[in-house]
């Protein structure tokens, strides 16, 4: 899976630079987690990952191969988006073996024989534990628990070189929301992608991050492990970052 390059790389929208000179790099099958404010150009940056949209100014390399103007097809890139539907097609149902669904619609895109859907279908709901009888359900249908596991598996049901997540649990309740870390973390371990995880969290940010980077005003303050970021915090944004995490431990768990 690859290593990913940022060299440079600004993204502008009118008068607004969303993306500021980004220079990173992200290691091949590394759990990557990008934590700040809205507006900070998180989303931004998963979109230039993606192909959605293309830098202004500087290279995306995905091991050292050029990616920029490289449509999203070809990148090998699979991405969760933010919202309730989680870019679910809602006129189509979780699974059907005869007809397009959500689970089996990338592989029918690609003309695979019914056998060889079939067969990566049953893996995705096993791995997943999406029920038989979610099968001929909408979208709408589904609780956001059954959602976000639906979009999990249609992203993965083609094993993607690099999985882009954008705040893919914010609708989630608490308890759902720890069962869908343990399962995206576990996800990550079994298909051996490099992840890029987007959140406004910290403490979801240090649960999930082998590195997390602190983003503020299209740029990286500081990459480093949980560990790095918590002891020693690169300036007084993420130092302030740092200190309402840990409030927020205090008054959870009054540790």
């Amino acid at each position: 899976m690859p290593e990913i390059v940022l060299q440079g790389v600004t993204k502008r929208f009118g008068s607004t630079v969303a993306v500021n000179g980004l220079t990173a790099r992200i290691f091949d099958r590394e759990f990557f987690v990008v934590v700040g404010p809205t507006g900070c150009g998180k989303t931004t940056l998963l979109r230039l990952l993606a192909g959605l949209i293309n830098p202004d100014q500087g290279e995306i390399l995905f091991d050292g191969v050029r990616m920029n103007g490289v449509p999203p097809r070809e990148r090998g890139v699979r991405m969760i988006f933010q919202g309730q539907d989680y870019a679910l097609y809602p006129h189509l149902e979780v699974y059907s073996a005869e007809r397009w669904s959500n689970l089996s619609f990338p592989l029918r895109l690609r003309g695979e024989k019914a056998k060889t859907i079939g067969e990566r279908v049953q893996r995705v709901v096993q791995r997943l534990g999406i029920l038989p009888d979610w099968f001929p359900r909408k979208p709408r249908e589904l609780s956001e628990g059954q959602k976000q596991k639906v979009a999990l598996g249609r992203a993965t049901v083609l094993i993607p070189k690099v999985f882009l997540l954008d705040e893919p649990l914010s609708h989630l309740d608490p308890p759902a929301r720890a069962q869908a870390r343990e399962e995206i973390r576990r996800l990550h371990a079994e298909l051996g992608t490099t992840t890029v995880y987007v959140t406004h969290d910290l403490a979801e940010a240090f649960l999930l991050g082998d590195r997390v980077a602190v983003m503020r005003d299209g740029r990286f303050l500081q990459v480093g492990t949980p560990k790095e970021i918590r002891d020693h915090p690169a300036d007084a944004f993420v130092a302030e970052f740092v200190r309402a995490y840990r409030e927020g431990l205090k008054k959870a768990f009054g540790v």
